[in-house]
């Protein structure tokens, strides 16, 4: 055997196996919600499959309140992520004014600072505005997103001139000629953005926890931590279900957008 098929071999196994320990946690969420409490430390073939798991994690939790709050709180996030970048974009990628990269290298600035180490500031800001415990409270601090901006600008920037120039002499201001020439070449990366904000926003956890004390704001990830919790009692099979039911969208989301989901990050040259 050539040595680069050797090699080849080798690499190809290491990917399995890392995928496989990837996925350990995930195909043990299966195995468990699926069968009975008991069978969930107990591997056996013959173990009945059932769904009663997913019933009574529905009927213990209010899920269906936290899937709620959960898409208002990703959808609102998003749609004013893009509307934010996009303007923002817009002026960094085709106007020159005063002060434009000094601006500009403020906001990538922003790309090196955790949300995490905003937890107080953003707090201290929604107790001032009387937001605390609600839903946009969870959305504020987040629908600046530096990384669309600086996403979108990149993209601004390859849209060939002479479309735009054509556009104006045609009569189109500039809010027209961002809508019908800048939005439409851009749907890939719209497409790849918006996917990473909903995943991201969908499994934020932190920061939710810490602004939502009551059911009617928590998201699922909130929600998940508390009916899971030690106190509660553990039924590996109650929260497993209870889990594979919090990460349902995402998956079935991801099987039918795969395909778009990957040509969108190959054209947008995300890493």
């Amino acid at each position: 055997m050539e040595p680069s098929a050797f090699w080849h071999r080798i690499e190809t196994l290491a990917a399995w196996l890392l995928a496989l320990i990837w996925a350990a946690p995930l195909l043990y969420a299966f195995w468990a919600a699926f069968h009975p409490p008991h069978y969930a430390v107990h591997f056996s073939l013959t173990a009945p499959l059932t769904l009663a798991n997913f019933v009574e994690a529905w009927q213990t939790a209010p899920f269906a309140r936290y899937f709620l709050n959960t898409i208002l709180y990703t959808t609102t996030t998003t749609a004013l992520q893009f509307v934010l970048c996009t303007l923002a974009a817009y002026s960094f990628a085709c106007y020159d004014w005063k002060g434009r990269d000094i601006a500009f290298a403020l906001i990538l600035i922003q790309l090196m600072v955790m949300p995490d180490q905003l937890l107080v500031v953003n707090y201290q800001t929604m107790t001032a505005l009387k937001l605390v415990d609600s839903i946009p409270a969870i959305s504020l601090p987040y629908i600046a997103s530096a990384f669309g901006v600086f996403l979108l600008r990149q993209n601004f920037k390859q849209v060939p001139i002479a479309l735009a120039e054509a556009a104006r002499v045609e009569g189109a201001g500039p809010l027209t000629i961002l809508m019908k020439v800048y939005v439409p070449l851009s749907k890939s990366v719209y497409l790849a953005y918006g996917l990473v904000s909903v995943s991201w926003h969908w499994n934020n956890f932190l920061w939710p926890l810490v602004i939502t004390n009551s059911v009617t704001t928590r998201p699922i990830t909130v929600g998940l931590s508390i009916f899971g919790s030690p106190e509660n009692g553990v039924n590996f099979a109650i929260v497993s279900a209870g889990t594979l039911m919090s990460v349902a969208p995402l998956l079935v989301g991801f099987l039918l957008f795969q395909r778009q989901f990957v040509q969108s990050f190959m054209r947008a040259g995300i890493k």
